[in-house]
């Protein structure tokens, strides 16, 4: 009875030997998956950027120089080129922030006219009349779909108009009406529009928007703008 006990006991010691043997002989677990973290695109932050485009509109030039005489429209189109300065604060999916950009601008037109003085012709004079620089100082309020960026914006903006007259063969209005042939102004008036941004990277966007420019000075001019640009933002992810 005592040799079969530890006949029993030295069988079960050898098959747990036996089972630890060949549990070490098993490859390794694999370590449990671990899902990637997906951080959300960060718009928040100080940015500068370039932009350039195409403007298209209408100036009246005669008003540039003086008020007497009954109101044209001129047509005039160019490109834009300009930077960019703004800054935005994210949350949740809305983007709030605040931009100004200064553009150099070859916007110009010319045309033949005929000035009056209600309703009285004074002779026909060529006009060519042109927009250099616009500058705006705009709010920005956007929707993020995480790296996409769809916004809309609206402020002030300046602009510097010029303008320059000739006489027409026949004509007499040139000179010898007007004072002057030539003049400038600054326009204040406003710009409203919107776009959409593009995250390239967590520091680097790219934007495509429309802008509309209407002056409310002495001085009537209204234009459209799209213009496309690159931004370079310092914060994000």
């Amino acid at each position: 009875m005592k040799m079969a006990s530890l006949s029993a006991a030295a069988a079960s010691a050898l098959l747990l030997v036996s089972a630890n043997a060949n549990a070490a002989d098993l490859p390794p677990r694999p370590a449990a998956y671990a899902a990637p973290v997906v951080t959300a695109y960060n718009w928040t932050g100080l940015y500068l950027g370039l932009n350039g485009g195409w403007g298209w509109g209408q100036q009246d030039p005669l008003n540039i120089i003086t008020n007497r005489f009954d109101n044209f429209s001129v047509g005039f189109s160019g490109g834009v080129f300009g930077g960019t300065l703004g800054a935005q604060i994210q949350a949740g999916h809305v983007v709030l922030g605040f931009e100004s950009d200064i553009d150099w601008a070859n916007l110009k037109g010319s045309a033949t006219l005929n000035p009056s003085v209600g309703g009285g012709l004074l002779g026909l004079v060529s006009a060519t009349t042109s927009i250099d620089w616009v500058a705006t100082a705009r709010a920005r309020v956007g929707y993020a779909f995480d790296n996409i960026l769809l916004y809309g914006t609206g402020g002030l903006a300046v602009l510097g108009a010029k303008t320059s007259l000739s006489v027409v063969p026949g004509g007499a209005a040139c000179g010898a009406i007007l004072t002057s042939c030539a003049g400038a102004s600054r326009q204040i008036g406003a710009a409203l529009g919107g776009g959409v941004e593009y995250g390239i990277t967590p520091n680097l966007s790219a934007k495509v928007e429309y802008l509309y420019v209407s002056a409310v000075s002495l001085t009537a001019s209204s234009h459209g703008e799209v213009r496309a640009g690159v931004n370079y933002r310092f914060g994000g992810n």
